[in-house]
């Protein structure tokens, strides 16, 4: 009989699994992948939608288009998840699986910041949608890019929100009458690459944008314009664009199967504490950044585990934590820093310095994944 593997999200990572499995073991396998939205968004396309560069229709990548031979794909919201019987109850039924695998990505807790629920934040689609209205109205005072805890998706994204921002108000002419504030909780925009925190540092220096790290937005007072930081720090705004504080799903809590609001995993094999159950991506604590780059290459770790079973053979593939991010400097620049975090003794972070090439890359790597996922 084929193997019955059941994929929770439809993000980086159900979506490469289930690629990756359909291509290799065709009808030697059923995959069922579950996910609450009709369609997928590259995180990067939520910066082009907040500066009005998209709509937020035309960055919908839509789950009807995945025509793959042995995967089905579900439009359910799961409601209960059994790690130990490897079964998952929605709003439509109950599934049960020979292997799960959870990929259902971070949540945004907004409750764990007082007043950000009434706040801006752009780490959404609707949210980056609704300040496509709004940026446009900023034209004076004082504009604070808060992150509300770590970790979080996409790392350099706040810092490619405060260039991006200084361009849009330099186009309008608005920028000497604004000031710009970046508050980030970690020590540096990009901890695992010295070189390419210095790059961002060297360009917030040169646009005049303030950088305040090792500190976190505590709470929003949304009609007073004001922002506190975890150190008592108050700095009032005229906008906020704030970064929510992550963490896995309620249902995914409420399965026990997480330890400090993550799943546990083997970060070479990304088994968890359950038999063939599996967590890739944002929902797992793999020693690896929250980015799509690193669930795609977790994905394709549990999936050649898989292959190897099938076909009888020793599982050998090793999740090494590399990937590159790319990261937009403003002024039409991509830059990208190659992050190596399991594969030597130390974590690395490789800087490629903004080029022409390397906005030609950032485009491939989108179109490869939009061809290979949905044949678009």
């Amino acid at each position: 009989m084929s193997e019955r593997v059941l994929v929770l999200g439809a993000g980086f990572g159900g979506l490469e699994l289930a690629s990756t499995l359909s291509e290799e073991l065709g009808d030697r396998v059923q995959v069922t992948v579950i996910d609450r939205s009709d369609s997928f968004v590259f995180g990067f396309s939520k910066l082009d939608v907040m500066f009005g560069h998209a709509t937020a229709e035309s960055v919908r990548l839509r789950y009807t288009d995945i025509a793959k031979p042995s995967v089905q794909l579900l439009r359910e919201t799961i409601t209960a998840i059994d790690p130990q019987a490897k079964r998952v109850t929605t709003d439509a039924g109950v599934h049960e699986a020979d292997t799960l695998v959870v990929a259902l990505g971070a949540d945004y807790d907004f409750d764990a910041t007082p007043g950000l629920a009434g706040a801006n934040e752009f780490y959404s689609v609707a949210g980056a949608a609704r300040l496509a209205g709004i940026i446009p109205t900023f034209a004076q005072g004082h504009a604070v890019i808060g992150v509300c805890g770590a970790p979080f998706k996409c790392p350099p994204a706040p810092s490619e929100c405060a260039l991006l921002l200084h361009d849009e108000l330099v186009r309008r002419g608005a920028r000497e009458a604004c000031e710009i504030t970046f508050v980030i909780p970690l020590g540096r925009p990009v901890p695992p690459s010295p070189e390419t925190s210095e790059a961002l540092e060297a360009a917030f220096a040169e646009r005049g944008i303030t950088l305040m790290t090792g500190r976190r937005i505590a709470s929003v007072d949304p009609a007073a314009g004001r922002t506190t930081l975890d150190d008592g720090t108050e700095l009032s705004y005229d906008l906020f664009l704030g970064v929510p504080k992550h963490r896995a799903p309620d249902v995914v809590i409420e399965s026990g199967m997480t330890e400090d609001g993550y799943i546990p995993v083997d970060p070479a094999t990304l088994q968890t504490a359950y038999p063939d159950v599996y967590a890739v991506g944002d929902v797992a604590t793999a020693g690896v950044p929250k980015a799509g780059v690193f669930a795609e290459g977790a994905a394709r770790v549990v999936a050649q585990a898989l292959i190897a079973r099938a076909r009888g053979e020793d599982a050998s593939a090793r999740h090494l934590g590399q990937g590159t991010c790319y990261i937009e400097f403003g002024a039409g620049r991509v830059g990208s820093v190659d992050i190596d975090f399991l594969s030597g003794p130390e974590k690395t972070g490789t800087f490629h310095a903004p080029s022409a090439a390397l906005v030609a890359e950032k485009e491939r790597f989108g179109s490869t994944r939009r061809a290979r996922w949905f044949g678009a």
